[in-house]
């Protein structure tokens, strides 16, 4: 096992009708003047934003509503964010919605303290050394930016989606009942349940690991509780236990914890896939996972037959009487079936991606063939072009 450190310093609220405190919890965190930042407006047609702010109205606590992010999340709009917190002397933030919303507060916390510009932040051309105070009351339980300590923001005009990690990323609380996703859609559910599977998976197929049973066990549990409640809630989205399980499981997923002790090489398909929809933005996050990590998997799983293996027995249920081999490649079949189960593309056909762009998308991710990026097969711009013709 690999020297580690964990910290994972949120405050978790969770279940039933947690959002009542979030006043009182602000009010006692100092905030004067919360930023409430949301997407596309469901929080008002709901009811929820109401709530909050009558809450925030009853602890004294001043606030300006901010709506309008969009998936993919944009840095012009953390721009714009930005400006409005300096003219409103905003001292907290409050997100609340899923990873697009969170990933945007936290780019504006950055940026409006350090004063720099967003896209600066997120290159590192400026360092994230000091952020406004943040919390978040989840909606959608998927990219796991409640705990994590990323964030992820587009850059459109040259159409590169980039990643930032910091500890000072990490929400100060987050308020997290799951009633709150009993309205998410069936496709967007699906695309969730991917993206905490992809956290998980990706942590879990390292190199070079030795004692490291126990991390491993917690991932294949993990994975395990999401495959099963992820299609009960596809089914019946207002199973509580079920939304309850995949929102939990959201944050485990993505602060850390499926990391200790191993040798990590980084979200790899996750940089593929931020490739993808830098290129092509109507592709959502989870869709873009679902099709390409499939065909990573059939690329590189011959470099650890046996931990694709142990994956494809203690959670995909692939019978224990198939030699190594045969069942690795079995469990990366079943997975790609249980994506398609819960309504997700396989195949780039089907978000609209053709082979005329995947030169495209592989000199984005590689800096036109300049950039490797580490894998069990190490990912050349030849290999990702392999993968995504793969995933055709």
């Amino acid at each position: 096992m690999e020297n580690f450190t964990y910290y994972a310093p949120t405050r978790v609220f969770f279940g039933r009708g947690v959002v009542d405190g979030v006043g009182s919890f602000l009010k006692e965190q100092g905030a004067t003047k919360v930023m409430i930042i949301y997407g596309g407006g469901s929080i008002k047609k709901s009811g929820l934003l109401d709530k909050i702010t009558g809450q925030l109205d009853g602890a004294g606590v001043g606030y300006v509503a901010h709506g309008g992010v969009e998936p993919n999340p944009k840095v012009d709009f953390v721009r714009g964010t930005v400006e409005l917190i300096k003219a409103e002397a905003v001292d907290y933030i409050l997100a609340v919605g899923g990873g697009s919303v969170i990933d945007t507060a936290k780019c504006a916390a950055f940026s409006a303290a350090c004063d720099a510009d967003p896209w600066d932040i997120i290159t590192k051309k400026v360092p994230a050394v000091k952020r406004i105070p943040l919390s978040v009351v989840l909606t959608i339980a998927a990219a796991g930016s409640e705990m994590s300590d990323s964030e992820v923001i587009t850059n459109p005009e040259i159409m590169i989606k980039q990643g930032l990690s910091s500890d000072l990323s990490r929400p100060i609380a987050a308020f997290m009942d799951p009633e709150l996703t009993f309205t998410v859609s069936k496709y967007q559910t699906g695309c969730g349940i991917v993206d905490m599977m992809m956290h998980t998976m990706e942590r879990y197929y390292t190199t070079g690991d030795s004692g490291t049973e126990l991390t491993d066990r917690i991932a294949q549990g993990l994975l395990l509780s999401v495959r099963e409640a992820g299609a009960v809630a596809i089914e019946h989205p207002e199973d509580y236990d079920a939304r309850a399980t995949l929102m939990w499981a959201s944050s485990l997923s993505h602060n850390g914890l499926t990391n200790c002790g191993k040798n990590h090489i980084g979200l790899i398909v996750h940089k593929l896939e931020h490739g993808l929809s830098g290129v092509f933005d109507s592709v959502a996050h989870g869709a873009g996972l679902a099709v390409l990590y499939p065909a990573w998997a059939r690329y590189v799983y011959k470099s650890n037959i046996s931990k694709f293996a142990s994956m494809a027995w203690n959670v995909w249920g692939v019978s224990r009487e198939l030699p190594e081999e045969e069942a690795a490649i079995a469990g990366i079949d079943a997975m790609r079936d249980y994506f398609a189960s819960i309504g997700m593309p396989v195949t780039l056909r089907e978000l609209g991606v053709y082979e005329g762009s995947f030169e495209k998308i592989a000199d984005v991710i590689t800096d036109n063939g300049t950039k490797v990026l580490p894998s069990f097969v190490p990912m050349t711009k030849e290999a990702i072009m392999d993968i995504l013709k793969l995933a055709e």
